[in-house]
């Protein structure tokens, strides 16, 4: 059974940083793709970032040039850096993972149980 974890959420305010960490235990063969989103109270959960095993990333427009994305395959982890945060950056932050498990075709895709950014103003 793969887990994936995230840590390093917390309260900060308006313009200041903070930096995710997620990391996957358990049979993982490998990770295609990894996404990190979130999802604000009465709003949709949205994309924010992503990124695949060759080191192509993708960004929500609200987040570009704020925001980056990166991994380290050798440790299956992967991080969210966030800098010049805003109010409405303010969610529930969740990584997940597409991959395969040893022995088998299926792709997987994983979800960790998120953790709370509180950006006040």
């Amino acid at each position: 059974q793969v887990q994936l974890v995230e840590s390093g959420g917390g309260l900060v305010q308006a313009g200041e940083s903070l930096r995710l960490s997620c990391a996957a235990s358990g049979r993982i063969f490998s990770i295609n793709v990894w996404g990190w989103y979130r999802q604000a109270p009465g709003k949709q959960r949205e994309l924010v970032a992503a990124c695949t095993s060759g080191g192509s990333t993708n960004y929500a427009d609200s987040v570009k040039g704020r925001f980056t994305i990166s991994r380290d395959n050798a440790k299956n982890t992967v991080d969210l850096q966030m800098n010049s945060l805003k109010p409405e950056d303010t969610a529930v932050y969740s990584c997940a993972a597409e991959g395969f498990i040893p022995g088998q075709v299926r792709r997987y895709d994983w979800w960790g149980q998120g953790t709370q950014v509180t950006v006040s103003s």
